[in-house]
């Protein structure tokens, strides 16, 4: 096992090299994520006035921003909202909150409050909210989120405020893994002309990574597990934060399994979207230590977002893609 030198103010990747069989065969040249330059924050811990937390010297029960979604709305601005647990909204405790900025390199970005909180009335889990992903379909913004039981689905026409679309039965979820499965953490990805909907669910305490396709973001298929287990485990929080991008002919997984001391995120490595390994390690490329990433991208070029290392705000950093030769950098 090697682990990348670097400066002071960027993050290494530890290398595994346990990429095998068919996961990153038959596709060109893989490559790997770097941080190529010095995070800055763009995000702290907010004030909820009446619903702010216990203070930050508990720290079994203290306020933290979480999970996340960062995207560009209809004006130009960047949007960021972010869980919020240990609030006093009651409940799970979760909301979403929100900031804005003209630009993604800018730091500590303009707060705009409290964004949503959970609607027991379409079904959602009071203090429930969690981890939301926003994309492009068309002229509107989708938005999924969970609500601690399902994947719930809202749109937006200027990507700034959103609507909740109930289904049939007037509830805002879409699916899950049932009661008890904490089915959370979705992200959206269109492949082949079908929405990929990724998702972390632990039931009976055993956490993966689930997918389920859509073509209109209606109808759903059945689950399927896409990764679990290997170096990283099985617990209920081994998968969270699922989230993919493609690199050339291969799919890219990032899978966070600790938030803090230190945190850790698994990047997975495939050339087909519905498999980056379950209960082995053959997709594995290495560790990154950050938490809850995502990547984004201003039309230049791409950046990882990632929580602070305390999780007590949001950060960004440049991204680059090295591409791998007999498993070291080139």
């Amino acid at each position: 096992m090697t682990t990348r030198r670097g400066g002071p103010w960027w993050t290494p990747i530890v290398l595994t090299a346990l990429v095998a069989g068919g996961c990153a065969s038959g596709a060109g040249r893989p490559t790997e994520p770097r941080v190529s330059g010095p995070w800055w924050q763009v995000a702290g811990n907010p004030d909820l006035g009446p619903l702010t937390g216990p203070p930050a010297d508990l720290p079994e029960g203290r306020q933290e921003p979480v999970d996340f979604a960062m995207w560009q709305a209809g004006d130009g601005t960047w949007q960021l909202w972010s869980c919020i647990r240990a609030t006093r909204c009651g409940g799970q405790t979760r909301l979403l909150y929100g900031w804005e900025s003209p630009s993604l390199t800018r730091p500590d970005w303009t707060p705009t409050g409290i964004r949503m909180q959970a609607d027991p009335d379409l079904g959602e889990t009071p203090g429930g909210l969690q981890a939301p992903h926003v994309v492009r379909d068309g002229d509107t913004w989708v938005m999924a989120y969970g609500d601690w039981v399902n994947i719930c689905i809202q749109r937006s026409t200027d990507g700034k405020n959103f609507l909740r679309e109930p289904g049939p039965d007037g509830r805002s979820g879409r699916f899950g893994e049932g009661e008890g499965a904490n089915t959370r953490d979705p992200m959206l990805i269109r492949i082949d002309g079908r929405w990929h909907c990724y998702y972390t669910a632990c039931p009976g305490g055993v956490g993966a990574v689930y997918c389920r396709t859509s073509p209109d973001l209606l109808s759903w298929s059945e689950a399927r597990i896409v990764s679990r287990g290997g170096l990283t485990g099985s617990g209920p929080w081994s998968s969270e934060c699922p989230h993919v991008v493609r690199v050339g002919g291969h799919y890219y997984l990032f899978r966070t399994q600790q938030y803090r001391h230190p945190p850790v995120t698994a990047v997975y490595r495939s050339t087909d979207p519905m498999d980056f390994g379950v209960d082995h390690d053959r997709c594995l490329v290495g560790l990154l230590p950050v938490a809850a990433p995502e990547i984004v991208s201003d039309g230049r070029r791409q950046y990882l977002a990632a929580l602070m290392p305390d999780i007590q705000g949001i950060r960004l950093a440049p991204l680059e893609w090295t591409t791998i030769r007999n498993g070291s950098e080139q």
